[in-house]
């Protein structure tokens, strides 16, 4: 029903511009992980703010040794393509991306936070590190990227895992409208299909 995408999280610097000093691409075919991953840390130009290192654990002189962005840029869209992308307020991710890889575009962009509001309307909260844990997502997502949350390998992991969890139990029809609702590069989202 679905091809492959990228589930996807970025860390950023917390200076002005903002740059990216994480990036974490878990692959999905047909909504299910399929183990291929790739993870990139990058030296910002202007620092790492003490106030989002303390959020995400990434200090300068853990990418003292690390590329910048432009030495890689090549690979990240190797990797990237055109494919749909995944992400939990993916309008941060696509925002981030989108500046910093300036001949990218994917070809659809899910939300995993607007599928959470439209498929658990009581949820009390939805933020990621919340539903991870409350629906049992966050343990499997330590076991497969020994990270923890707000690092990009696990965020990444657990929007892929939070998909899947919220369309599993759904007909292909509930899916279908449930994705084109949560694609925020669709002119049709924001619809009830």
């Amino acid at each position: 029903m679905f091809g492959r995408m990228w589930a996807v999280d970025v860390e950023g610097s917390g200076m002005t511009p903002p740059e990216m000093v994480e990036l974490a691409i878990a692959e999905m075919d047909d909504l299910r992980l399929t183990g291929r991953r790739k993870h990139w840390r990058f030296k910002p130009k202007n620092g790492i703010s003490p106030i989002e290192a303390r959020i995400h654990g990434i200090w300068d002189n853990d990418v003292v040794d690390a590329p910048e962005l432009e030495d890689v840029v090549d690979d990240v869209l190797l990797w990237l393509e055109d494919l749909p992308i995944v992400g939990h307020n993916v309008r941060v991710e696509l925002s981030m991306l989108s500046g910093m890889l300036e001949d990218w575009k994917p070809s659809a962009a899910y939300d995993t936070l607007k599928l959470a509001r439209r498929l658990l309307p009581r949820e009390e909260k939805y933020g990621l590190e919340y539903l991870g844990g409350k629906l049992g997502l966050a343990t499997q997502a330590v076991a497969m990227t020994g990270g923890n949350p707000h690092s990009a390998p696990y965020d990444a992991v657990v929007s892929a895992l939070l998909m899947m969890h919220l369309l599993e139990p759904l007909a292909e029809t509930e899916t279908r409208a449930a994705m084109i609702d949560a694609d925020i590069l669709n002119s049709a989202q924001g619809t009830l299909i």
